[in-house]
């Protein structure tokens, strides 16, 4: 039983429970596409799909927290994707207080949207606060709920992704200088600059050009 409610893998080499973070950056990414297409249908009016992404989500962070993450199905089918990848193991304990994070607001979002049937601010907030969280650890391998983990226990962090917790130099592929940060710039002054002489055109609507929907 003991086993069946275990937060984290005791794996060799490693002195605390640890978890596979490819598997969790996989299931953030599912959880942010979810989350991302049911916020897109509620800005133009259609709530329904967001309830049932609501509903979801605090079921899967649920299952993680209280259960165990080796029974919450966005991390089944993320550990499936990523199956032929080599584990990169990250301390449980932090990510277990990020989740508990995901649980409190997606709670706050099951009292404001599914069971009162209403929308707010607040609600808005909390929905860019979850993609935020989703999209950093997808896209990053960042857990920005982790951040917060030293503010309320002493004990240190250990294991986390990418080796962040360590203090140690830059290797030279890592390194950004000021010619970098005037490219990016650069970059953006380009994309400015074509909204400023072709935002007319780029809003004409397309034709169809094999005539199918006509």
């Amino acid at each position: 039983m003991s086993k069946v409610f275990q937060f984290g893998e005791n794996v060799q080499g490693y002195s605390i429970p640890v978890l596979n973070e490819r598997e969790i950056r996989a299931a953030a990414g599912i959880l942010f596409m979810l989350m991302f297409i049911s916020i897109q249908q509620a800005a133009a009016g259609d709530f329904t799909l967001l309830k049932y992404a609501i509903i979801a989500f605090l079921s899967d962070m649920l299952i993680r927290v209280f259960v165990s993450p080796r029974f919450a199905p966005t991390l089944i089918i993320g550990r499936w994707i990523v199956r032929n990848q080599t584990p990169e193991y990250v301390g449980a304990r932090q990510k277990k207080f990020a989740w508990k994070i995901g649980v409190a607001l997606a709670l706050i979002m099951l009292v404001l949207v599914v069971i009162v049937n209403s929308f707010s601010p607040i609600s808005g907030i909390i929905c860019m606060v979850c993609l935020l969280f989703l999209f950093f650890e997808a896209a990053f391998g960042i857990c920005l709920g982790c951040k917060f983990y030293p503010l309320f226990f002493k004990d240190k962090v250990q294991y986390c992704p990418g080796e962040v917790c360590d203090i140690k130099s830059r290797h030279e592929i890592q390194k950004t200088n000021w010619t970098h940060l005037l490219i990016v710039l650069g970059f953006a002054a380009f994309i400015a600059v074509n909204y400023l002489l072709f935002h007319g055109f780029f809003t004409e609507a397309p034709f169809d050009l094999f005539g199918i929907t006509s």
